[in-house]
């Protein structure tokens, strides 16, 4: 509990389907997945959202995925909106935003439901830099109230900055659970090897 815990591997490891057994989005073949609290998966940013609808109509629609209330998540919308950057496209069909737009507002949308656990997997890859840095920034508002983050990033600086611990992956198996510095160093080293 409150611990941000990160995964890093090369692509094909195992690390999203990792997070959908933690999310029940999958079953394992063996064994368990006991979790405690509420989850919110952040796994594919925007996904529930209609390209005919508009902002509102999609923050209510992707709110209700989530397992908001419609009532609440009306109330909601302001603050999602401020977070996202997007007060000026609230009548704007998704179908004309570019896909960090969409990215960032399907974050703001699924933060709102302040979780238990929190699954994150690559979505600050598509938001430019300043949002970036505010995704980073609400993880550790997440931590200080004791949330838990998993957190999935080719990103190794991201891992050694917000995460206490981590978890290299090689062919789906572990290669080193502890420290993030670490845990990076032997990714990066397995990763010269191979070139």
């Amino acid at each position: 509990k409150g611990e941000t815990f990160g995964i890093i591997g090369k692509n094909g490891s195992g690390k999203t389907t990792i997070l959908k057994l933690i999310a029940k989005i999958y079953r394992p073949d063996s064994g368990t997945v006991i979790t405690d609290g509420s989850i919110v998966p952040l796994l594919q940013l925007g996904i529930g959202f209609h390209p005919e609808l508009t902002v509102n109509d999609n923050i209510i629609t992707y709110g209700v995925i989530l397992g908001f209330k419609k009532e609440l998540i009306k109330q909601k919308i302001p603050d999602i909106l401020r977070y996202a950057e997007l007060e000026n496209f609230v009548d704007v069909k998704i179908k004309n935003f570019s896909s960090g737009m969409i990215s960032r507002l399907g974050f703001a949308t699924a933060v709102q439901i302040d979780p238990d656990i929190i699954l994150v997997d690559e979505v600050l890859a598509v938001g430019d830099l300043s949002f970036q840095e505010k995704c980073l920034e609400t993880f550790k508002d997440f931590k200080k109230r004791k949330k838990t983050i998993v957190f999935i990033t080719h990103d190794t600086s991201q891992i050694i900055r917000v995460c206490d611990r981590a978890l290299v992956l090689q062919n789906s198996k572990i290669d080193l659970l502890g420290d993030p510095s670490m845990v990076v160093q032997r990714y990066i080293d397995s990763q010269n090897k191979l070139s």
